[in-house]
């Protein structure tokens, strides 16, 4: 615990913190150097495998906060949430040997993981959840990952400030055994306000790494042509670190 502890605080500094320090080229080097020590340590300190505590369910909080987008505001979801996203679908695409498209319906018939764990957002609040889906790892095998794919990035529905939200993670979060595609919240179908009707679930990373309203998993060999280059939405505009690991 202690050692979680300690990288949770130094996930929070590195992330919510030296705005101004990042915004000179010195700077930022300084943080790219500061985030890299960090995943070493991280990954160090904690076997690349090791599960986030889970929890009982009478530990689940009473309620779980929507934060960050909590709708996606176009015609195709409005009529996809009346209809209980019947016709949604999930795409595994990008390099991979055999291209998916999967409906709902095809992603509940998985094998499905329930976890119970705490998510800890940036902000400085938690709360625990009961998340159930398959783990990425099962459709990143079924779609055949090629060899040279490096990183999987989450496309999601909302749009916010005219681009498209979008998260990424490396191949060892990606396999990790917690690393999820949730379909439901404490036993229910997701609500919409926490990312309707799927969200990644990234055990042992901070709450922007969980995209929500999943559209499309797309394995890369590098991050750079994507949007800023950074990784991540906030990552590309608020100089959020890409690992961010506790």
């Amino acid at each position: 615990m202690k050692r979680r502890a300690a990288l949770a605080g130094i996930a929070a500094l590195f992330t919510g913190a030296c705005s101004k320090i990042a915004d000179s080229k010195t700077g930022s080097a300084l943080m790219d150097a500061a985030e890299n020590w960090h995943m070493k340590a991280h990954r160090a300190l904690a076997n690349r495998q090791a599960l986030a505590r889970e929890y009982a369910p009478e530990d689940r909080s009473p309620t779980f906060r929507a934060n960050g987008s909590r709708t996606v505001d176009t015609d195709y979801y409005r009529e996809q949430l009346t209809n209980r996203f019947a016709d949604w679908t999930l795409e595994v695409r990008g390099l991979v040997r055999t291209p998916l498209s999967l409906s709902m319906e095809e992603l509940r018939a998985l094998p499905q993981r329930t976890q119970i764990t705490r998510h800890d957002c940036v902000e400085g609040w938690s709360a625990i959840g009961e998340w159930t889906g398959p783990q990425l790892s099962l459709l990143l095998d079924q779609a055949g990952l090629m060899e040279e794919a490096n990183f999987i990035v989450f496309r999601c529905a909302d749009n916010l400030n005219g681009d498209d939200y979008y998260e990424s993670v490396d191949m060892v979060d990606a396999y990790h055994p917690q690393t999820i595609v949730a379909h439901k919240l404490n036993g229910e179908d997701i609500p919409e306000g926490n990312g309707a009707p799927l969200r990644m679930r990234i055990e042992r990373q901070l709450g922007y790494k969980h995209p929500k309203y999943l559209t499309a998993i797309e394995a890369v060999a590098s991050l750079d042509d994507i949007g800023a280059g950074k990784g991540g939405y906030w990552e590309d505009r608020a100089d959020y670190q890409w690992y961010a690991g506790i």
